[in-house]
């Protein structure tokens, strides 16, 4: 798990330094598919003091396996799109500016250009609220729950990224350090619709350019960039 502490921390520390978090507000993850264990920030630490030993290792039930502090309190949400969304690597939320103006609005964050259609393949989408009971009653294991519920009819790897309906944005990837990226471009086109939107436009980008910028970057024709190989 070493490596993946370290991996944790890093980006813990990438996403202060990305201006995407204030204070103590937000946490990255890591899964480890193999051993079934989650790595994550402990909760209410400054960033600046943290080290690689303060990260939290929880497993699937989040049961502290390794580690003196106290797990972050977003560790239900983590754990149940891990468990539920398959497939993930790195979980990110943040309470970020533009993101949480369109969650505190209860609205989606249309696809309104290219930019927006390279990373995320249609509009970032928001969860309904939250009931009384949901939040006064296991409140971060619901959240979780609504952004599965929210994703019933949309892949999370062409979307990897949510706002939670009066709250903020969770975003994911193949590892902590990708999901930090989706995290910083759902920032950016939250900014960038909010103030189209704020112009006067209210059309999304049309389906044909859409496509072709997502799928020169995703898939199996993408042609984007250097081969790996």
């Amino acid at each position: 798990m070493k490596e993946l502490k370290e991996m944790v921390w890093k980006s813990n520390l990438d996403l202060m330094r990305s201006g995407l978090v204030v204070l103590t507000w937000g946490n990255v993850s890591g899964f480890d598919p193999e051993r079934h264990l989650m790595v994550i920030k402990p909760s209410g630490v400054d960033y600046e003091l943290m080290k690689p030993r303060d990260m939290v290792v929880v497993d699937m039930e989040g049961k502290t396996v390794e580690g003196k502090l106290r797990p972050s309190s977003d560790t239900p949400t983590h754990l149940e799109l891990y468990r539920r969304l398959g497939g993930l690597g790195g979980i990110v939320h943040t309470h970020s500016r533009y993101a949480v103006s369109w969650a505190q609005a209860g609205k989606d964050i249309p696809a309104m250009g290219t930019t927006h259609a390279d990373h995320f393949y249609g509009s970032i989408p928001c969860t309904r609220k939250l009931t009384q009971e949901e939040v006064e009653k296991d409140y971060e294991l619901n959240t979780g729950r609504v952004i599965v519920d929210r994703f019933r009819d949309l892949d999370p790897r062409a979307v990897p990224g949510v706002i939670v309906n009066d709250h903020g944005p969770f975003a994911w990837g193949k590892d902590p350090e990708d999901a930090v990226k989706n995290a910083i471009v759902l920032e950016e086109v939250a900014a960038m619709a909010f103030n189209t939107v704020l112009l006067g436009a209210g059309d999304p980008v049309e389906q044909y350019l859409l496509d072709k910028h997502y799928f020169r970057k995703h898939g199996k024709d993408a042609y984007y960039g250097q081969n790996e190989d």
